[in-house]
């Protein structure tokens, strides 16, 4: 489990085309240093598991064909940035909200606005999805917890309120209208949902 709070952004250092997959090499300070095999690491929202690693350098992961179809990291080009963000241990602060690392979708960015230091970024949703999000809620972008400043459900799009320390320390300054996003919704609200379907079933 993470909670969107990005540690570092990463670099793409080298991508591997495989007959089941990618594995992705990614440089990282921080992020590489004390890791162990099979450590989970979310990757722009993406979780994924350690194979290989150098300490304070690099590690590996590798993508099956599933994550390589239902996210864009199979896009990315060696140089790349990525967010990252190690999992949560148990005694750790819980800064943002759950965030499991479960990619449900890849949603657009539809509108990029600066006002002051803050940014406004708008993204599609993806259909099926708006039913997820509320106003003023939390959702995950690119692995970054996010809060709903704004929801269209008629036009299906969720704005979001950037402030500049996010901005500068994520690859959100790098994104700007029809780049794609990860998105995770609220895994509570899917609960919910689960819940209440299964009372009237």
């Amino acid at each position: 489990m993470f909670t969107g709070i990005v540690e570092e952004t990463g670099e793409i250092a080298t991508r591997e085309r495989t007959s089941d997959g990618l594995r992705l090499r990614i440089r990282a300070e921080s992020v590489a240093t004390g890791l162990t095999h099979g450590q989970s690491i979310s990757v722009s929202g993406a979780c994924l598991t350690v194979e290989q690693f150098e300490d304070g350098s690099w590690f590996e992961v590798f993508l099956a064909t599933e994550t390589v179809e239902r996210t864009y990291l199979g896009e990315l080009a060696v140089g790349d940035s990525v967010n990252l963000e190690r999992a949560m241990p148990a005694d750790g602060r819980f800064d943002g909200h759950i965030v499991q690392g479960h990619v449900d979708a890849v949603a657009t960015v539809t509108g990029v606005e600066s006002v002051d230091e803050d940014w406004f970024f708008e993204f599609d949703l993806p259909e099926g999805y708006a039913r997820y999000v509320v106003e003023k809620g939390s959702i995950t972008l690119d692995g970054i917890s996010l809060t709903v400043a704004a929801l269209d459900k008629s036009a299906e799009t969720v704005t979001v309120a950037i402030i500049p320390t996010t901005y500068e320390l994520t690859t959100l300054s790098d994104k700007d209208v029809g780049d794609s996003v990860h998105l995770e919704v609220d895994v509570l609200s899917k609960y919910v949902e689960r819940l209440v379907e299964a009372r009237f079933e």
